[in-house]
């Protein structure tokens, strides 16, 4: 049986914006947990090696809430490609999984 909950990565650039992104998707219940990581990123942009301070979102949701998720987060997001990669859970401690199942959106 498919997994029904992933896991979202956001990098983004500083906490401000961080915790903008991060308490939309909890209010909007696209998300029961957002995570949030200070991070040091290594990167190639435009021809040339980038080191940033950012902050790593760690988006707990379910599978069919993905798309508006990430229309959420490209509203908000400043980066001209920001990084959204999902990660499909394939296990997990069940009372977790069902708590995030409780406090998400009813499937439309």
């Amino acid at each position: 049986m498919p997994t029904q909950y992933c896991i979202v990565f956001v990098s983004v650039g500083n906490e401000e914006e961080a915790h903008i992104i991060a308490r939309t998707l909890v209010e909007e219940s696209l998300a029961a947990c957002v995570g949030m990581v200070p991070q040091k990123s290594i990167y190639s942009w435009k021809g040339k090696i980038v080191e940033d301070t950012e902050v790593l979102l760690m988006i707990k949701t379910r599978i069919d809430l993905f798309n508006p998720l990430k229309n959420v987060v490209l509203k908000a997001h400043s980066y001209e490609v920001p990084e959204i990669i999902r990660v499909n859970i394939e296990e997990g401690h069940h009372p977790y999984l069902q708590w995030i199942e409780e406090i998400v959106k009813t499937p439309s």
